[in-house]
């Protein structure tokens, strides 16, 4: 999955693609993790259910010695998905995550973002250990302010590569054990069973296409062929806050596991081969991935080799997520999913290269 044309734009337009597919805004709110189709400003899609009995805990969390609140703060629903719903009051986050979450995998993922081996790189969580509420695995975290989706000139892509490559670098040694495998390859099968139970489609084909082939462990189905390292798993602009202390630091370690550590670059590498993400964000955010020795990329060569089939599977998921969106919404795609689709086309014309494996 090589960009196409000068500078990886689709259409040979280079950083003028952002713009002409709906804004850079709306390309860095997809690359922030919110859905283009359904993004609230107010970052809230509430639900009845979790979202009393969350905010009452997260109120308990800050005031365990009170009857009720005595601070004044409001409590905010930051996000309410089927993946994961995440409150807020005052200083202290509250996450209930998805149904069915292993709880032997979620503390081993918070015992990792808690190891003085992953200071200034994870955001810690407060507490060792998950409550349970209506049957969902609930985890408290400190409020980190998230990158801005309406200002992408000040996205931190060189903050974001070289948090990246310390968690790529991290020794297995220096960590507990009982770590499980990162989720992205999971995540991309999970997109592509979606898409298939959204039912028929137009667009559906070539993506399908794109899927079928990747080799079996970009699709869940084997396991990864290198030496796995620590991975996020499911790296976008909106895994990462600023801390009160002003350093970015990564959260969400639902993914969090060992594995092949160029699916982290993957998601930005499928949206500037696309056209979607311009040239010197997406260099910006390369080049400062292999100054800080990050080990997924070689640091003087071509790094498509090991990008291309992680770009590959994440640019399925993308689109199958946004067929099934679309279908569901009974709406048409957009200009920007559509992009995803035409790249998912080209991709299954022409056979994955073979990666050498992480360079380190």
């Amino acid at each position: 999955m090589k960009p196409r044309g000068d500078g990886g734009a689709a259409d040979g337009t280079n950083a003028r693609a952002a713009g002409e597919l709906r804004g850079h805004c709306s390309c860095l709110r997809t690359l922030a993790g919110a859905d283009p189709a359904t993004y609230d400003p107010r970052r809230a899609r509430v639900t009845a259910g979790v979202v009393p009995a969350l905010t009452a805990r997260v109120r308990a969390a800050v005031h365990p010695a009170a009857d009720r609140c005595g601070c004044g703060t409001d409590t905010t629903v930051l996000a309410d998905r089927p993946d994961g719903t995440v409150v807020r009051h005052a200083d202290t986050v509250a996450k209930a995550h998805a149904p069915g979450t292993d709880p032997d995998e979620l503390a081993a993922r918070m015992a990792v973002a808690a190891h003085p081996a992953l200071t200034g790189v994870l955001l810690p969580p407060l507490g060792a250990g998950a409550v349970d509420l209506h049957g969902r695995l609930v985890t408290f975290w400190p409020y980190g302010t998230p990158v801005d989706p309406d200002t992408p000139e000040a996205a931190p892509w060189e903050d974001a590569a070289t948090l990246l490559a310390r968690l790529h670098r991290t020794p297995a040694a220096a960590l507990p054990p009982g770590l499980p495998p990162m989720r992205g390859p999971a995540k991309a099968a999970r997109a592509v069973a979606r898409l298939r139970a959204a039912g028929p489609h137009p667009a559906a084909a070539p993506v399908l296409r794109a899927w079928s082939v990747l080799p079996a462990w970009a699709r869940g189905e084997a396991p990864m062929p290198h030496r796995p390292m620590l991975c996020h798993g499911d790296l976008h602009l909106g895994q990462l806050v600023r801390a009160p202390a002003g350093e970015w630091l990564l959260i969400d370690i639902d993914d969090v596991g060992w594995g092949e550590p160029a699916w982290d670059l993957a998601r930005p590498a499928a949206w500037f081969a696309c056209g979607l993400l311009p040239p010197d964000e997406w260099t910006r955010f390369l080049a400062a991935y292999q100054k800080a020795d990050g080990p997924a990329v070689p640091a003087d060569a071509d790094p498509w080799p090991a990008l291309d089939i992680p770009a590959r599977a994440l640019s399925v998921q993308t689109a199958a997520l946004a067929i099934a969106k679309a279908a569901e919404a009974g709406r048409p795609l957009d200009e920007v999913e559509q992009a995803v689709i035409d790249a998912c086309d080209r991709m299954a014309a022409h056979p994955p290269e073979l990666p050498a494996g992480p360079s380190k």
